[in-house]
C-alpha cells in the first residue's frame, strides 16, 4: 500500500515534472525552488505555491519539514553537451552539496534525484563515488540508481536519464520497474491539424528539397550511407590521415583543396583555414579516429557517385549554414522520401528519424522536431504530452517553452518510481525456484524445500 498525504519539496523545479507526478499520487508540495524567473512565475501560476528563487540563499532551517525530496539538479556540469566540469563547475557544481545539507538537516524518509546518464561515468566515476559517499556513508540512506527512458514505458521517445532513489528505512521493499519497450505510435501524441502550429520556414523547406534531390540520385539498389554525410568533403583533399591542416605547412596546405574542392593555393594561411570545414580547423596535430573515418568515407562516397551528385552538390554548397550541408540519414532501409519522417535541424546536421520515436527534446530551441509531412514544428502541447506533462500552462515563448520541456523530468517515469519507492508492499524474490517474501529480513536459502526456509534477523 502506498503512503498517502506525504509532503514533498521540489528543487530546481523547472515547469514541475516532479510536482505533477507526486501530486497524482496524493502528495502535497510544501516548498519549491526555481531560479529562472519566468519558470518560477509559471510554476506559481500552475500549482498555486510560492516559489523560492535561489536555493543557495535559503537557510535549510527555513524549509518546512517534508517526507520526500525531489530534485532534477542542473545537468550541465555532467552533460556531454556541456563542459563536463561536474562538481567543480563554478555555477552549478555545488548545488548537489546543497541537497546534501537539506537532507542532513531535515532527514526526510525518501528522495528521488534525476540527472543525465553521463553523471555515472563523469570524471572516471569519481563524481558518482562522491555522490554515493555523501548519500550513503555520510547521511545513512540506502540508495540505488537506474537509467530509464520514456520508451521503456510505452512513450515513443528515446531520452535516457539517471534516476537515484534513497530511503532511510532501507530498500528491501523496493523493486525497479520492469520495462516493456512496447511503444505507442507517435501519431497518438500528435494534434490533428493544429491551428497554432509553427509552420516550417521556406528556407528550411528548400534545404529538405535539396537533400531529397540528393538522395534520389543514388540508385535504389545501393544503400544510403549509414555515416553522417559531410558534403564539404566532396572534392576536398586537405590532409587528415597522418597530420592535420594545423600541423601542415602553408606550402603543403596550398597544394590541396578545402571545402567542396576550393583551391587553397595563393591565399594566406588564415584564408586557407576559412576555406576548410570547421571540424578541420581545430588546433591539433592528429584527428581522432572517428573523425578520420567520417572524412575518409565521405570522400570515397563522393568519388563513387561524383557524376550523378555533382550538379546537386553545387546547390548544397550554396546553403548559408554549414550544418545544413550535413545529412544524418537514420532510416536505413526506409522509403527515400524525407517528407515521411521526423526531421531535426541540429548542429551536427539535418537529422532524419523514423516515425516510431520522437527525438529527444533538447534545451536548444533551434532543434525542435519537425513533422515533415505537415511542414510544421511539433507544438508545445505535443511536447508536453511526450513528457507526460499535459494539463499545465507552458511558457508563451516557443524557445523558452521547448528549452523548459527539454530540461523537464518525464512525469510518467517519476510517478511510477515514486509509487514503488513509497509503497509498503513487501518485495518478492526467487530462491531455488521458490518465491519467498523478503520484508526487512534475510532469508536462509540453503534449503530446497519451501518449508525449510527460515527467516533470520
Amino acid at each position: 500500500m502506498t503512503e498517502k498525504n506525504l509532503k514533498f519539496i521540489d528543487l530546481f523545479a523547472g515547469i514541475g515534472g516532479f510536482h505533477i507526478a507526486l501530486e497524482k499520487l496524493g502528495h502535497e508540495c510544501v516548498f519549491a525552488s526555481e531560479k529562472r524567473v519566468n519558470l518560477a512565475e509559471l510554476y506559481e501560476k500552475n500549482f498555486e505555491i510560492e516559489v523560492n528563487r535561489d536555493i543557495t540563499k535559503i537557510e535549510v532551517s527555513e524549509i518546512p519539514s517534508f517526507d520526500i525530496l525531489c530534485a532534477g539538479f542542473p545537468c550541465q556540469p555532467f552533460s556531454k553537451a556541456g563542459k563536463q566540469d561536474g562538481l567543480q563547475d563554478e555555477r552549478n557544481g555545488s548545488l548537489f552539496d546543497k541537497i546534501v545539507d537539506i537532507l542532513e538537516f531535515h532527514k526526510p524518509k525518501y528522495f528521488i534525484l534525476e540527472n543525465v546518464r553521463n553523471l555515472i561515468s563523469h570524471d572516471n566515476e569519481n563524481t558518482w563515488f562522491y555522490i554515493k559517499e555523501q548519500l550513503e556513508n555520510k547521511l545513512g540512506y540506502k540508495i540505488d540508481k537506474k537509467i530509464y527512458s520514456p520508451h521503456n514505458f510505452g512513450i515513443p521517445q528515446h531520452r535516457e536519464r539517471l534516476f537515484i532513489i534513497g530511503s532511510s528505512d532501507g530498500l528491501d521493499h523496493f523493486e525497479w520497474l520492469e520495462t516493456t519497450n512496447k511503444t505507442t505510435s507517435i501519431f497518438e501524441f500528435l494534434d490533428e491539424k493544429p491551428v497554432n502550429a509553427r509552420k516550417l520556414e521556406e528556407e528550411k523547406i528548400e534545404v529538405i528539397d535539396i537533400w531529397q534531390e540528393f538522395i534520389s540520385k543514388i540508385p535504389l539498389k545501393h544503400k544510403l550511407p549509414g555515416f553522417p554525410i559531410w558534403s564539404m568533403e566532396f572534392g576536398a583533399t586537405y590532409p587528415f590521415e597522418e597530420k592535420t591542416p594545423y600541423a601542415s605547412s602553408s606550402i603543403a596546405l596550398g597544394k590541396t583543396k578545402g571545402n567542396f574542392g576550393t583551391e587553397l593555393k595563393g591565399i594566406s594561411r588564415p584564408e586557407k583555414f576559412k576555406n576548410l570545414p570547421s571540424y578541420a580547423q581545430t588546433e591539433e596535430n592528429e584527428f581522432p579516429s572517428w573523425k578520420k573515418n567520417y572524412i575518409r568515407k565521405n570522400r570515397a562516397f563522393y568519388e563513387k557517385y561524383k557524376d550523378v551528385l555533382e550538379p546537386i552538390v553545387n546547390k548544397i554548397e550554396n546553403l548559408k549554414i554549414a550544418s545544413w550541408q550535413k545529412l544524418e540519414w537514420n532510416v536505413q532501409g526506409g522509403e527515400r522520401d524525407l517528407y515521411k519522417y521526423i526531421i531535426q535541424f541540429r548542429g551536427s546536421g539535418v537529422r532524419i528519424k523514423k516515425t516510431d520515436f520522437f527525438p529527444s527534446l533538447v534545451t536548444v530551441s533551434t532543434q525542435i522536431p519537425i513533422i515533415s509531412w505537415e511542414k510544421r514544428y511539433i507544438t508545445p502541447s505535443e511536447g508536453a504530452r511526450i513528457q507526460s506533462l499535459n494539463g499545465i500552462d507552458l511558457p508563451e515563448n516557443i524557445g523558452t517553452c521547448f528549452s523548459a520541456l527539454g530540461n523537464a523530468v518525464n512525469g510518467t517515469i517519476v510517478r511510477l518510481i515514486a509509487e514503488k519507492l513509497i509503497e509498503k508492499k513487501p518485495k518478492t524474490i526467487k530462491l531455488n525456484g521458490k518465491s519467498k517474501v523478503m520484508n526487512g529480513h534475510k532469508i536462509n536459502s540453503n534449503k530446497t524445500s519451501e518449508l525449510d526456509y527460515e527467516r533470520i534477523e
